[in-house]
């Protein structure tokens, strides 16, 4: 593999030597038996909050190091125990400052009230605010330390799947035609959109095969990543583990409501695109390894790295100077790892350092898919350098909710120049068909997995067991609600709940569905009026974790606490849908 398709990891420590001496470092900083007792003082609060940073920052970059270097080769024993390390360090740091929170919480409401109108303390003024709106969640100081310490353990489920996903998934392979095919996480999304339909239903059934074969595995471990979900919810007096979820994101409920409601709503339009896309595929019938199939055959952008980064560049153009410069930085300085190899992660995701810069993995192929994934990841990265360059590190680290709002606004404008630069209607379909398979992965999708963690989490608050054969008649029936009556459901369908890796964060991938409707707003608002939406767009990339992130999308024009936006989304999903039949 050539170095410049290497994510440039020495960026943070030159060698292993460099990683040990922080790591020491960053043992010897964890005695704050000094604060206890004293964080009613002003100046006190203020040193060990300091502390806290300079201990923090030093297992950030360790963690990143380590984790990187993991997902790099995923077989290396050498890189679990990196990874082991630090993430044992990072238990014992919080297990050492849990202190302070119930302690902070101890105080009386005016003390805190001066430390947030404190201008020495502004740093953290969002952060007691939302302390203070917290209070009733938090428990004694025993109690945190306890619930600290036992994250490590209680976090091995995430670990059992990624093992199990990435190491010991029996994929193998299949022949077809005479000529054997290497069956990966990467190639399946490429099979997936091969004109020759027997070899995609031969990869989909070989593909859901592997999962079937350990399905009482990933039965048992997402059942107790469940379980550990609604312990910690109910440990902490949350309604459900839903409540603790959006509560810890500051999210007011009204937006997961609206979500489900307005898709719900919403569906028969979605019925009527996977209609018009069997029409348009010319199929008898419809089935589930038909859904990535482009509509328009040969016109997927089957590019080369670096042509494909190319194009995210010149797409993203209305953005500015200074966002593509720093997407011709980020490829010259190797922030991004590109191509799949044996032994890496699966999947593409974008993580930021505060000391140093953001890093990519992609498993890049000659997909059009993956050309987006290179907007998308990037989009990611740049709000994580924003954040980072703008805000001191207490308020840099912008909430979760808000992450897919940057990725998924590159992935738009990046289609919106596509599709204005298209120069005949055979083009202008497949990018239609495009945006409207973008709405309907990244929107109902997502909502429906949203759907399905709702009905798992809900089962075990009310103390029914989660068997294999429970969620996946649950997944089945959601797959019929979602795409209606035009397709035929394969019996391998019922799996797919068993290979979502972001289950094992709950409530994560409804954030998806916001992102994208976020986006729409946010991107069409930037087409139309130009620098003074990039300027605003720019200031919510910049504000970090400074307000809450409801709150910080309406500085780029959206609201999500009403239904516009959300009929905005289905508006533009209609259009697009109308032009295809158009053309």
């Amino acid at each position: 593999m050539k170095k410049e398709y290497v994510w440039a990891v020495e960026d943070i420590y030159e060698n292993s030597a460099a990683w040990e001496a922080d790591f020491i470092k960053a043992k010897n900083g964890l005695d704050f038996s000094e604060f206890k007792g004293k964080l009613g003082d002003a100046d006190v609060f203020l040193a060990c909050m300091k502390k806290q940073e300079e201990t923090g920052r030093i297992l950030d970059k360790l963690a990143v190091y380590a984790m990187m270097k993991h997902d790099g080769n995923t077989k290396n024993s050498e890189y679990d125990a990196l990874l082991s390390r630090v993430t044992s360090l990072s238990v014992a740091f919080g297990a050492e400052t849990a202190f302070v929170t119930p302690e902070m919480i101890g105080l009386p409401e005016s003390v805190i009230t001066a430390f947030i109108e404190n201008p020495a303390l502004s740093d953290y003024d969002y952060s007691l605010k939302c302390l203070l709106k917290e209070k009733k969640h938090v428990l004694t100081e025993s109690e945190e330390k306890l619930l600290t310490e036992s994250s490590e353990a209680m976090s091995s489920f995430k670990e059992i799947f990624t093992k199990t996903d990435n190491a010991d998934l029996p994929l193998g392979g299949f022949t077809h035609g005479g000529k054997r095919y290497k069956l990966t996480h990467g190639t399946y999304s490429v099979f997936m959109q091969s004109k020759d339909r027997t070899l995609r239903e031969k990869a989909f059934k070989k593909y859901y095969a592997a999962y079937v074969s350990l399905i009482n595995v990933i039965s048992a471990t997402y059942y107790g990543n469940v379980k550990k979900d609604v312990f910690y919810a109910k440990a902490r007096k949350y309604d459900s583990c839903l409540d603790s979820a959006l509560s810890g994101e500051d999210v007011p409920v009204c937006v997961y409501e609206n979500l489900i409601k307005s898709v719900n709503g919403a569906l028969p339009v979605l019925h009527e695109y996977i209609a018009e896309k069997k029409k348009a595929l010319g199929l008898d019938e419809m089935r589930m390894y038909d859904m990535y199939l482009p509509v328009v055959p040969d016109k997927d952008l089957k590019l080369g790295y670096d042509e494909a980064y190319e194009l995210v560049i010149k797409g993203l153009s209305v953005l500015g100077e200074e966002y593509t410069a720093l997407l011709k930085k980020a490829k010259k300085e190797r922030w991004l790892d590109v191509y799949e190899r044996d032994g890496k992660k699966s999947g593409a995701y974008s993580v930021a350092v505060y000391d140093t810069h953001p890093y990519v993995l992609l498993n890049y192929q000659k997909t059009t898919h993956d050309v987006f994934t290179i907007a998308h990841e990037m989009g990611h990265s740049i709000h994580s350098y924003f954040s980072n360059k703008s805000r001191p590190y207490a308020k840099a680290d912008y909430k979760i909710f808000v992450a897919e709002v940057a990725s998924t606004v590159n992935e738009v404008l990046l289609l919106k120049y596509l599709l204005k630069s298209a120069d005949d209607a055979a083009l202008k379909k497949y990018l239609l068909s495009y945006l409207m398979e973008m709405i309907r992965t990244t929107l109902f999708r997502q909502t429906q997995f949203s759907e399905f963690e709702e009905y798992a989490h809900g089962a075990v608050e009310c103390g029914e067991p989660l068997t294999k054969d429970g969620m996946c008649a649950k997944y089945l029936e959601l797959n019929k609600k979602y795409y209606g009556d035009t397709v035929v459901l394969d019996e391998e369908i019922k799996y797919e709940w068993a290979r979502i890796p972001h289950f094992y964060r709950a409530f994560y991938v409804y954030k998806y569905a916001t992102g994208i409707i976020s986006a729409l707003a946010i991107a069409d608002r930037i087409t139309r009026e130009g620098a003074p939406a990039v300027k605003d767009y720019f200031e919510f990339l910049s504000s970090g974790n400074s307000d809450g992130p409801v709150e910080l999308l309406k500085i780029a024009g959206v609201d999500l606490t009403t239904e516009k936006p959300y009929a905005a989304a289905f508006g533009e999903f209609k259009d697009a849908l109308g032009q295809f039949r158009r053309l």
